[in-house]
């Protein structure tokens, strides 16, 4: 399955074939329209001159040429100082636990909550993050170790439009956004 998450077909294509990219890409997905989000690695990656991303290279690159980066006109993001930080700190935890190799995150983990705990442990990635990651990797990247629907919680289930878990083209991804318009005004209403 090509992933179709940016709704941009370069962008996706990124985000097809490098892991990092994809992984940044959810990183990035806060506060921010979800295709922008996933866009954002691609940005990063021709203003670096580069056809994948390299968490090494991204954890030794000079953090404030790093965040000029992430500034320069569009920006990659609502707050690219911060998002600068956050990448690159995620490059390096990427570096120090699995050697600079994205993939040994969901490669070898036996099972759905080891897969959650090692994306919860991320910078920048809470429960919800990684449960939506878990299910990203489940549902359109055929990473489903035993109990991984379990560990992605609500996001894990089959045929709901919770996250960019069930994008798979601009009609999912409009039934994603009315989901959580529909989300937000319930928990508007309930809160009076």
């Amino acid at each position: 399955m090509t992933l179709c998450l940016a709704q941009d077909t370069d962008a996706d294509a990124l985000l097809d074939r490098d892991p990092l990219a994809l992984l940044i890409g959810m990183l990035l997905d806060q506060q921010f329209p979800m295709e922008r989000a996933f866009a954002g690695p691609a940005l990063v990656a021709h203003r670096l001159g580069v056809d994948r991303l390299d968490a090494r290279e991204l954890a030794d690159h000079d953090p404030d040429a790093l965040v000029a980066l992430f500034t320069g006109q569009p920006a990659v993001h609502r707050y690219p100082r911060s998002m600068a930080q956050r990448v690159q700190a995620l490059a390096a935890t990427i570096v120090e636990r699995y050697d600079g190799d994205v993939t040994a995150i969901w490669s070898d983990a036996a099972t759905g909550k080891e897969l959650f705990t090692r994306l919860a442990g991320l910078p920048g990635f809470g429960t919800q993050k990684a449960q939506i990651f878990t299910a990203l990797l489940g549902k359109q990247r055929g990473v489903t170790p035993q109990g991984w629907r379990e560990a992605a919680g609500g996001y894990g289930e089959d045929g709901v439009h919770r996250s960019v878990a069930d994008v798979v083209d601009a009609d999912s991804l409009g039934r994603v956004r009315d989901y959580k318009q529909a989300a937000k005004a319930a928990k508007k209403a309930a809160a009076g």
